[in-house]
């Protein structure tokens, strides 16, 4: 009975490894994408944006561009990030380096909401410019049958 739970045991520390392992490269390639999305969205804002990715408006320039808010948000919506407070916490404490003007998540949520309008444009010109008049569209998924 006792060498039945501790293989049992040895396989579940062996599962946590390897989601933990996979968490972690996929932070790397959360990075990646993020850089990637940010200059797809540089294209596609055009002059709706100064030369630092904001939106003109009166106040403090933030260090965190709206086109940085933007990129995030479509990146943590294409990795299928539901809890944004996982995200920020894992953002926070493991790419310090990579995103060192990085904000809150409360200050994310409030600007998100300010430039909805714009990312609502440039996913449309993304979506303008992919779409080629196909009939045919390969859909990453399963067909219900």
């Amino acid at each position: 009975m006792t060498k039945k739970l501790h293989m049992s045991l040895n396989f579940s520390n062996l599962m946590d490894l390897k989601l933990l392992s996979t968490i972690i490269i996929s932070m790397r390639n959360f990075i990646t994408n993020f850089y990637r999305i940010l200059n797809i969205c540089k294209e596609f804002a055009g002059n709706r944006v100064n030369n630092l990715g904001n939106v003109s408006r009166r106040g403090v320039v933030p260090k965190f561009s709206d086109l940085e808010v933007i990129a995030l948000g479509i990146t943590a919506e294409a990795f299928h990030v539901d809890s944004e407070n996982y995200l920020f916490y894992r953002l926070h404490k493991e790419c310090g380096k990579e995103l060192p003007n990085l904000i809150s998540r409360r200050r994310f949520n409030a600007r998100r909401k300010t430039t909805a309008i714009l990312m609502g444009d440039i996913r449309k010109a993304v979506a303008k410019r992919i779409d080629g008049g196909e009939d045919v569209f390969c859909i990453d998924s399963k067909p219900y049958i």
